[in-house]
């Protein structure tokens, strides 16, 4: 394995093209305000384009993607390039992206679609949690780029739909995260399916040893490149600012809340350690007036992709995710990064911060420590050689909260009306969101959220979603929902009536049942004994008692007789 460990700078900006990238995809990033590659990519450039495989190293936010990006763009086969003709599956991939999340897929897909946007080559991007079908329709029309993450690839590959016998260039993007969601089996047996003659690149952030002997087993002869700052030598990107809290996980939301109001605060993501936590801190904010959307595991693809795509848009300016949606973040102008709880280990707290301060831009980390979090508080510090084992004790009143975060004084956890600007989500996406994580079915516009309704993805949903709110599929469901509470509401009443009235007329009965017992009793005789010859009057006695005595006595009278005798 060759080593490159590079850490110097070009003193003057070259153009993408100055490193051999074609001058239309060169245009299509200009057209976006892209002119100058970043450090990895210019290390990574030349190599990649020569068809050399890569092991690429840098911190989250330096611009891997274009790195592998630009030169799987220009080194496939488009239509109306020379040797297209000579295919053997013309239309077939001919590279093929591995990432390991569906929003890291959608982000990657969407960058290298701005990039070939002048080229004629083709990118599609195959993911889980929406239907097959539409995703079978591109690979039957042809594509020349195909990303995806490794369960739908699989899928589709033995479902015949994808043919993979043309790809030769493979990449694994993010690939410690792919290893640690568990996608080391998938990912070598999607490599079993891959002609053997192949250009392979593998970039990450991290390089633990997993990734690395995975590199040697289906890589030849790989250059490793690290990309790197010569003025910044942490093992946190130089321009991201942590900041660090112990808090009280009963103060958490307030603190937030004002964080949240910090002069200069733009767009923002709050990572949390649960789904559940996701899903509560979000509508928490949402009532207190923010624009804020969920992002976790519980919420189906459509919903997903809405979230994504109202922060990216503006319509919301706050995300509320957990880790495994923090890959497909990627947005240039995230100012702030909360960690509502702390994260697992040293490299989720690197790809948590690495939201923010990306492309060049500035950020800030904040950090909210529980007491039961300070021991792996203090292993994520030692490791990333943070200076804070410590952290200071913070609540929402605190002045120094106020201080280091540019925090105006006497602010409240709370957004006044007027400074609401944002848009927001509004109550039918959390409605969907809470049945999606309460396990009912979603009441979404285009039916359940998904499959035969096509209420996720196809178009049979988007019919359905035009009488919505305003006809049969909105309105009308739910008057005959309250027409059908109605009508159980006012049986159950009469029962609860009818009930009733049994009981009355049973206890009556019981009654009256009661008083003919009592006139029916035996009636009572008075009569005249003689006490010591002396006449008595007394109460006579029952019939039925004096014969039930009047045996007892004869009983008593034989064994006092057969005691005698």
């Amino acid at each position: 394995m060759t080593e490159t460990n590079t850490q110097e700078t070009t003193q003057t900006a070259k153009s993408f093209a100055d490193f051999g990238v074609r001058q239309d995809i060169s245009d299509a990033l200009a057209a976006v305000g892209i002119t100058s590659p970043f450090p990895i990519q210019e290390l990574t450039l030349p190599v990649a384009l020569s068809g050399q495989d890569i092991i690429g190293q840098a911190k989250t936010g330096t611009g891997k993607t274009l790195g592998f990006g630009l030169p799987t763009i220009q080194r496939v086969v488009g239509r109306d390039d020379e040797g297209w003709a000579d295919l053997e599956y013309p239309g077939a991939p001919q590279a093929l992206i591995l990432v390991p999340t569906r929003e890291l897929a959608i982000q990657v897909g969407e960058d290298l679609a701005i990039a070939a946007k002048l080229r004629n080559a083709r990118v599609a991007t195959l993911y889980g949690g929406v239907p097959i079908e539409p995703q079978a329709e591109l690979l039957r029309r042809g594509l020349e780029v195909a990303v995806g993450t490794p369960g739908r690839i699989i899928d589709l590959y033995q479902q015949g739909f994808l043919n993979l016998k043309q790809v030769k260039i493979v990449v694994l993007d993010e690939a410690d995260e792919m290893l640690d969601l568990g996608f080391q089996p998938s990912v070598e047996k999607i490599l079993s399916y891959l002609p053997e003659d192949r250009q392979s690149m593998l970039f990450s952030a991290t390089m633990p040893g997993p990734v690395i002997a995975m590199a040697r087993q289906y890589m030849t002869k790989p250059m490793r490149i690290s990309a790197a700052d010569p003025e910044d030598a942490s093992k946190t990107k130089a321009s991201i600012r942590q900041v660090v809290y112990r808090a009280h996980h009963l103060d958490k939301d307030e603190m937030i809340g004002r964080i949240l109001r910090a002069t200069g605060r733009g767009r923002t993501v709050i990572f949390t350690k649960t789904k559940r936590d996701a899903a509560r801190v979000a509508e928490e904010l949402v009532n207190r007036g923010f624009a804020a959307a969920p992002l976790h595991g519980d919420l189906n693809q459509v919903a997903r992709e809405q979230a994504l795509k109202a922060f990216r848009t503006g319509k919301v300016d706050i995300l509320v995710a957990t880790d495994v949606a923090a890959r497909g973040i990627d947005v240039e102008d995230v100012t702030h990064v909360i960690n509502h709880r702390v994260p697992e280990d040293e490299k989720t707290y690197l790809h948590r911060t690495g939201r923010t301060g990306r492309a060049g831009n500035e950020g800030t980390a904040v950090t909210l420590v529980d007491w039961d979090d300070l021991p792996r508080w203090k292993v994520i510090n030692d490791a990333l050689e943070l200076g804070v084992p410590e952290p200071v004790e913070t609540y929402s009143s605190s002045e120094h909260l106020f201080h280091d975060l540019n925090i105006p004084a006497g602010t409240k956890g709370r957004l006044p009306r007027e400074e609401r600007v944002a848009e927001g989500m509004g109550d039918e996406f959390f409605e969907s969101a809470r049945d999606s994580r309460d396990g009912r079915p979603a009441r979404s516009r285009g039916g359940r959220d998904g499959g035969r309704s096509g209420g996720r993805d196809g178009e049979k949903g988007s019919r359905r979603s035009r009488g919505g709110r305003e006809g049969r599929s909105g309105e009308g469901r739910g008057e005959r929902r309250s027409r059908s509470e109605g009508r159980k509401r006012t049986e159950r009443s009469e029962r609860s009536s009818e009930r009733a009235e049994r009981n009355e007329q049973g206890a009556s009965e019981r009654t009256e049942r009661s008083s003919e017992r009592s006139e029916r009793a035996p009636r009572q005789r008075r009569r005249t004994r003689r006490v010591e010859g002396q006449p008595v009057e007394g109460e006579g006695r029952s019939r039925t008692r004096r014969r039930s005595e009047g045996s007892r006595g004869k009983g008593r009278g034989a064994d006092r007789a057969g005691s005698e005798g």
